[in-house]
């Protein structure tokens, strides 16, 4: 038999011995006067004449942290979202049965109890235990150093004991819901509606990327999970719903890497009768706030910067590549605008797509400060209205910040006809080997057909945003369950079979 084996039949064991004892190893509902957090937020700067003077009692839950035996009294360290707290256990002060529950307890039970506050002679706030109650009994042994967990793939694959060991990653997503909150209250106040659109759609569209395909059985037809809301969204739009926002998850069956995770989460919103400027300044108020309301401040630490949001440079894709150019031979505008110049520092087939190649191999690394770069050439923005002066460039711009784009926004192209061309050059596009060129959608031209006002429409990636605001160097750690490679036989779930067979 195993060591894990021989700890999960010793667990199983007690677990009879805790029932034996009249009560449930996995309880019922419990009732606490207090969480943790609230004891230490309460009582954390009485002293221990005047907690010994109120005698102030609480009934707390929490996880096994740590344990002291000593005789006839003990030592713990209860955990609770984020927070511990000691308590101490004194054989004369507890009945018989409780005394006993104390002794089967382990590392990582979780465990209610009723007691006073006081202060030990070491100044520490710790509950004296009146009554014991058992909620949940361990089986399996928390890793060897559960106490800062730092086993990357263990971390990711069981986030549960992640956030047990790890007190910052909770922070981690505490900051990530105040994100998601702050940008849905900053819409809201705005005259935004927030909107459901499908998951699963018979044409995938709204970006350019593979997708992720199924199967309706009853329907037999082929369904895509979704790259992007963005054409239902217009056609909401198309409906007279002016302002709209979805914030949920798109699919991009793609790449994994540190930016990168084939399921994500976006904020998408469109607002009839504006343009891309106006998006410009939405975007720099709506990161400014979430940036406050998340973190404090508008001043954040990423790596061995300091990102700040309280103001967003804005320069065009060509004034970019000249103001970011790492070379010596530095280009003018007039060189960034000659296609001769292009063709030289690209091998991509067309002039937009050449500027495009090099602008991302030039510049992205280096905006680290939150940076906004506009007007993008046509082949690469298939759903953008043209800029009037230069047909050749669209009203769209991208956001970047700590050297990656978090936001994609433009002006929307509302001609029917025009998108119709604009779908039939993608369509080519993919006739020629490019696997992420639009599809065709019949229907989203019929609906721009009826009519849709001027409108201005964008996303922001909600986990490229929370990995700059909580300092987080991977994806992977802003999503609780991130894609992973299957795991292999999990060895520990066959000594609980064994155990359960005795």
């Amino acid at each position: 038999m195993s060591l894990e084996q021989e700890l999960v039949q010793s667990r199983t064991q007690r677990v009879a011995e805790i029932e034996a004892l009249g009560h449930k190893a996995y309880g019922q509902r419990f009732e606490f006067t207090h969480t943790i957090p609230d004891v230490v937020a309460t009582f954390g700067d009485k002293d221990a004449e005047e907690l010994q003077a109120n005698r102030s009692e609480a009934r707390i839950s929490g996880r096994i942290l740590t344990i002291r035996r000593m005789g006839k009294a003990g030592f713990s360290h209860l955990l609770q979202n984020g927070e511990k707290l000691q308590v101490y256990v004194k054989k004369d002060d507890v009945s018989d049965t409780d005394w006993q529950l104390w002794m089967l307890v382990d590392l990582g039970d979780i465990v209610g109890a009723d007691g006073y506050l006081f202060r030990t002679r070491t100044g520490e706030l710790s509950l004296h235990v009146t009554k014991l109650y058992f909620l949940s009994k361990i089986l399996l042994a928390m890793p060897e150093k559960w106490h800062g967990l730092e086993d990357v793939e263990t971390r990711y694959r069981q986030r549960y004991l992640d956030l047990i060991a790890n007190p910052e990653v909770r922070k981690t997503f505490v900051t990530r819901a105040k994100i998601i909150s702050s940008l849905r209250r900053q819409l809201e106040s705005r005259g935004f509606i927030e909107v459901e659109t499908p998951m699963m759609q018979p044409v995938y569209g709204g970006a350019t990327a593979r997708p992720f395909t199924t199967h309706h059985n009853t329907l037999d037809i082929d369904l895509y999970l979704r790259i992007a809301p963005e054409l239902y969204l217009k056609r909401l739009v198309v409906g007279g719903m002016e302002r709209v926002y979805e914030i949920n998850k798109n699919f991009r069956n793609e790449g994994i890497s540190t930016h990168h995770n084939p399921e994500f989460t976006m904020l998408e919103f469109y607002q009839a009768y504006t343009d891309y400027h106006g998006l410009m300044d939405l975007s720099a108020e709506l990161l400014r706030q979430t940036a406050i309301d998340a973190t404090g401040s508008t001043q954040l630490t990423y790596g061995e910067q300091v990102i700040d949001f309280d103001t967003i440079r804005r320069f065009s894709m060509r004034e970019a590549v000249v103001e970011f150019w790492n070379q010596a031979d530095r280009p003018s505008l007039d060189n960034v605008r000659d296609p001769a110049w292009l063709a030289k520092h690209s091998m991509q087939p067309s002039a937009g797509e050449k500027l495009v190649d090099i602008f991302e191999r030039v510049c992205e690394d280096q905006l680290f400060q939150p940076t906004i770069i506009y007007d993008y050439p046509v082949e690469t923005s298939p759903l953008s209205k043209n800029k009037p002066d230069e047909p050749e460039f669209v009203e769209r711009f991208e956001i970047y910040a700590a050297g990656m784009e978090i936001g994609n926004a433009y002006t929307e192209l509302n001609d029917p006809q025009e998108q119709r061309r604009r779908f039939e050059m993608q369509l080519a596009m993919a006739a020629g080997g490019n696997e992420e060129a639009h599809r065709m959608d019949e229907d989203y031209l019929r609906a721009l057909s009826y009519g849709m006002p001027p409108t201005a429409g964008e996303g922001i990636g909600i986990d490229r945003l929370t990995m700059i605001l909580t300092g987080s160097k991977s994806i992977r750690d802003v999503i609780l369950f991130p894609l992973l490679r299957p795991e292999g036989p999990i060895g520990m779930l066959e000594s609980l079979r064994a155990a359960d067979t005795k």
